[in-house]
């Protein structure tokens, strides 16, 4: 139905990997007034696809045409992030969670330093951003300080973020400068033992991200392109669940593709979850984690392989038969109830077993002092609300999509994964998270008002 009656109007872009995405918005109320989407035209140029999309949204509302447009890219493989820290357990571990948590994906963990030989390796899994850590302030920067050392020897050409020792920075500017490395500092992401600061790494991974990935990809020749993207899409996401999470309480997110499912958490951590890091990397608030063997299409197989180890499936050869189809066709859609009832397995696996590594667990183990319960991780056994995303849960009947996310309580009690146990389950069917995201900071009410589309299809039961 066309909208001729033009209002206030914002658009937001989301250049998705396969898919771009956009939603035309009225920025007063958050109301939705047009959405379109278009295969994303990486063999072209990208800004093709969204010209294709524009035109839909002009047809519903004339006011599309002087819109501000806000966009968030995760096209060419979008944001690739090489972590270097000290110990694995310590600084590379808070450095793959910053990485993460900034939308990106981390293709490489380099702990103990960086050498001649790891830079070499480093440099094989072609980063877009190093992120640089280790040292708690005023500890010992010989290690970090040698990272350094290292990049300039060999002429890093990669963008550095640097978020070790604050008491290392000047030299480590030197050091990077006189190499010409392109390089930004940040706060300590690790400042002291069980203390975890990401916000400041994020910040400067996103500055780096608009600065230098967008235009290194040669994704577009239209220069505006590169001024619509404001950060790497799952940052935005990520910026969203927190939208949703101050309008509804403790939330979670997974999102099922075809090749990764991604989890989203923002929840409000109890003090002794707080305290479980002391020893190692403190949990945070907000988090976001992506398990690159669970997938729909590209990485159905392992899918099958993790839900087996699970107990997860009952019919495990028919399930890998047709999880063999779909990796060898990733293009390929269900044709008959029987293909359908896969593809609602795999969805079903991917979501449980992802939200189970994204959580903690819980159990009980025998001392010395007799029996004690041991818990890790993040408790979101209290989420209040749980939201699913992805084609296979926005394009399927409501109760194909309950079923789904229903499944990831499964055994939770008995085998005490801290999953959620009584949320409500929401399917964000219009595809307005990354929108709600790229509104929060510039029109927060706006953004209120679009995350009500994303509506409630009842309790999980469990």
């Amino acid at each position: 139905m066309e909208r001729w009656v033009s209002v206030s109007l914002v658009v937001a872009v989301d250049f998705g990997s396969t898919f771009t995405k956009a939603v035309a918005v009225d920025s007063g109320s958050g109301e939705l007034v047009a959405r379109a989407e278009h295969r994303t035209t990486i063999d072209t140029d990208v800004m093709d696809g969204w010209q294709a999309c524009r035109a839909v949204l002009e047809a519903a509302d004339r006011g599309v045409r002087n819109a501000e447009v806000l966009a968030c890219s995760s096209a060419g493989g979008g944001l690739r992030i090489g972590v270097v820290g000290n110990e694995e357990l310590v600084t590379a571990e808070a450095g793959k969670r910053v990485a993460l948590s900034s939308g990106g994906r981390v293709v490489a963990v380099v702990s103990g330093g960086l050498t001649a030989t790891s830079q070499k390796a480093l440099r094989k899994d072609r980063p877009d951003v190093v992120l640089l850590l280790g040292g708690t302030d005023g500890g010992n920067a010989a290690v970090l300080l040698k990272a350094a050392e290292t990049l300039a020897k060999y002429r890093w050409r990669t963008p550095v973020v640097v978020a070790g020792n604050i008491d290392a920075q000047a030299e480590i500017t030197e050091t990077l400068a006189a190499a010409d490395v392109p390089h930004v500092l940040a706060e300590n992401v690790v400042p002291e033992i069980g203390v975890f600061a990401p916000d400041s790494a994020r910040a400067a991974i996103r500055e780096m991200f608009l600065e230098h990935v967008i235009g290194g990809k040669n994704l577009s020749r239209d220069p505006s392109f590169a001024r619509m993207v404001r950060a790497a899409t799952p940052d935005v996401v990520l910026r969203g669940v927190e939208v949703l999470a101050a309008l509804h309480g403790d939330v979670a997110v997974v999102d099922i593709g075809g090749a990764t499912t991604d989890v989203h958490s923002v929840i409000e951590l109890d003090p002794e979850d707080a305290n479980l890091g002391r020893e190692v990397v403190a949990p945070h608030p907000v988090t976001r984690t992506v398990e690159g063997d669970l997938g729909m299409r590209w990485s159905a197989v392992p899918v099958v392989a993790a839900g087996t180890e699970a107990g997860l499936i009952a019919d495990v050869d028919e399930v890998h038969a047709a999880a063999e189809r779909r990796r060898a066709d990733p293009s390929y859609l269900p044709d008959s109830g029987r293909e359908a009832s896969y593809d609602e397995t795999l969805a079903s696996v991917a979501a449980t077993v992802a939200l189970r590594r994204h959580a903690g667990r819980q159990r009980i183990v025998f001392g010395p002092g007799g029996r004690v319960i041991e818990r890790s991780g993040k408790d979101l056994r209290e989420v209040d609300l749980l939201v699913g995303s992805g084609g296979v849960l926005r394009h399927n009947p409501p109760e194909v999509a309950a079923r789904i996310l229903g499944a990831i309580g499964t055994n939770a009690q008995e085998e005490g994964w801290l999953v959620p146990q009584h949320a409500e389950v929401c399917v964000d069917a219009d595809y307005v998270l990354a929108a709600v995201g790229l509104l929060a900071d510039d029109d927060p009410k706006a953004a209120e008002g679009l995350a009500t589309h994303i509506h409630g299809t009842g309790p999980t039961g469990h």
